[in-house]
């Protein structure tokens, strides 16, 4: 490996759900997705830690790929990031429905309202505006019917504040997918 485990495996997760190698501004996002990795995912719904031991999990996918057998404990043992949670959810998500991982994940980018904040657009100047929407998703503060969340409902039967994130996915793919 060419840079620290730390980079390798930001570069690993970007590569679960977008091109790498794409350098145009427009459509790549390494701003936003290094942001989304430097803040923790911290859960308040009871399962929802289910969520973040699914993120940390890739790393132990990340370093058999690699075959790298050796790691700093530390690093292994840092809080699930926010991006590590994403991919993972993107994955179940996948499995519960027709769709690629890596376009649940940019689903979920924009449900949250983080599309616009490609490379040619996020900047350390609107970084707190990033902040505050990950605020809104990790502390519920968004709509009862999950609008301003990750999984926003046409027809929501209970508070989506209070619903665990996989219980709000499967009310997403079904409202969404399967009116």
């Amino acid at each position: 490996m060419t840079g620290t485990v730390d980079d390798e495996y930001l570069t690993w997760l970007y590569s679960q759900v977008g091109a790498t190698r794409n350098r145009n501004p427009v459509r790549s996002y390494w701003g936003l997705v290094r942001h989304l990795y430097s803040r923790e995912f911290v859960w308040l719904i009871p399962n929802d830690d289910n969520r973040m031991e699914d993120g940390t999990e890739l790393r132990d996918e990340f370093l058999s790929e690699l075959s790298v057998h050796e790691v700093d404990p530390e690093w292994y043992g840092i809080g699930c990031s926010i991006m590590e949670m994403l991919v993972a959810l993107a994955r179940k998500a996948s499995f519960e429905s027709d769709l690629e991982a890596s376009k649940w994940f940019w689903i979920l980018i924009e449900n949250a309202g983080l599309r616009e904040f490609n490379d040619a657009t996020y900047s350390p100047d609107n970084a707190a505006e990033v902040d505050e929407i990950l605020d809104r998703i990790i502390y519920r503060t968004y709509e009862p019917n999950g609008t301003g969340g990750l999984f926003p409902l046409a027809r929501s039967e209970e508070d989506q504040r209070k619903v665990e994130l996989w219980y709000q996915l499967a009310a997403y793919i079904l409202d969404t997918y399967h009116p």
